[in-house]
């Protein structure tokens, strides 16, 4: 069952709350155009009318060849409601509540009804008014495990959103339960969680088409630490990444191999049969045994080229994917260290891999 009061706990305690600027997402959607067209797209993290991802939907609409664009807010967002007491919608009823009232809005037309040359939200907002797209109050709390939210994403094509990082294993668990595509943002940390790897590894999952190494800049609220102000809003930086299920040209590029295998170049762990090649750009192109590479690697996998076996990270999980080396002492706060070493010392995080067709 729901539980909202988790990802209220996960906005507030876990400082979630961090909104996706405008040109990071026209950024990555772009490269999807094709992929869009005809589909029903569902934001279901996401205050329609705070939400950077409900505008550029709204009024990239037409642009894309949508079928419906569905945005959902949750209870107690800071925002949730606050827009609706500048329209005069005559079907919505308000409820008598002290919090804010969780909505959905439901696209299925955008035109530019004031006849300005342009669509933008003041053409969203006349839609409304006059009945040619749905605004309504959600019975429950707005959760996107509550039944209400399931049921929309039951009728969507693909979920696009930047979830709560803090409940990212559970939101990518239930997209998966219910088959659905999606382009959604998370840390990249994540990339090291076992169900997460484990999906990337059998190419049920990929990396977007913004570079692993381009960290984002995320809004916040007023309320949090900040770094700087773009454009009159307080931003911070965050190690973050896109994840999606869709076609990426990227991925289905071969990585020119130019270098040749030595040992002396290229030397073995010292507690695993992997050598260490720490730029991705330099795995040879004759070796044939196991290759450890820096997490980055993920950003150029191409699955006809190269086969991931599993993930060095120090990990002691029984699953197959968390490769384990030689339990190995390094110094008191490591005395069974079962990550990638090499010359008695630990490594990052590593993919092991090998060449395909070899």
């Amino acid at each position: 069952m729901a539980n909202n009061a988790s990802l209220r706990k996960a906005v507030v305690t876990k400082a979630d709350e961090f909104y996706t600027q405008l040109s990071d997402i026209e950024a990555e959607m772009h490269h999807y155009k094709e992929q869009f067209r005809d589909k029903v797209i569902f934001c279901n993290c996401d205050d329609p009318y705070e939400s950077n991802f409900f505008k550029y939907f709204a009024l990239n609409f037409n642009f894309l060849g949508l079928k419906k664009l569905i945005a959902t807010s949750y209870t107690d967002s800071p925002v949730a409601g606050l827009q609706l007491a500048l329209f005069d919608i005559p079907t919505l009823e308000s409820k008598k509540t002290t919090t804010r009232q969780p909505y959905k809005i439901e696209i299925t037309e955008v035109n530019d009804q004031n006849e300005d040359g342009a669509v933008d939200l003041t053409d969203v907002e006349y839609l409304l008014k006059n009945k040619k797209n749905i605004l309504t109050f959600l019975n429950g709390d707005g959760d996107f495990r509550s039944p209400e939210c399931i049921a929309l994403l039951k009728s969507a094509d693909i979920v696009i959103t930047n979830p709560p990082f803090s409940l990212f294993r559970e939101y990518i668990s239930q997209l998966m339960e219910y088959g659905k595509d999606f382009i959604i943002i998370g840390n990249k940390n994540a990339i090291t969680y076992k169900e997460i790897f484990t999906y990337i590894a059998e190419n049920k999952i990929r990396t977007g088409y913004r570079n692993i190494n381009s960290d984002m800049w995320f809004i916040v609220p007023e309320y949090y630490d900040y770094e700087k102000i773009e454009n009159g809003n307080k931003v911070k930086h965050i190690m973050a990444c896109w994840f999606t299920t869709l076609d990426v040209q990227k991925h289905d590029e071969f990585l020119t191999l130019y270098k040749h295998y030595t040992p002396e170049e290229y030397p073995l762990y010292d507690n695993y049969n992997a050598i260490e090649v720490s730029k991705v750009t330099e795995i040879p192109c004759d070796y044939d045994g196991p290759i450890g590479v820096p997490i980055t690697f993920l950003d150029k996998f191409n699955p006809t080229q190269f086969e991931i076996i599993g993930l060095a990270a120090d990990k002691r999980d029984s699953d197959s994917i968390n490769i384990k080396g030689t339990p190995t002492y390094l110094d008191a706060q490591h005395t069974s260290f079962v990550g990638m070493v090499l010359n008695r010392k630990a490594t990052y995080a590593r993919i092991i891999i090998k060449r395909k067709g070899v």
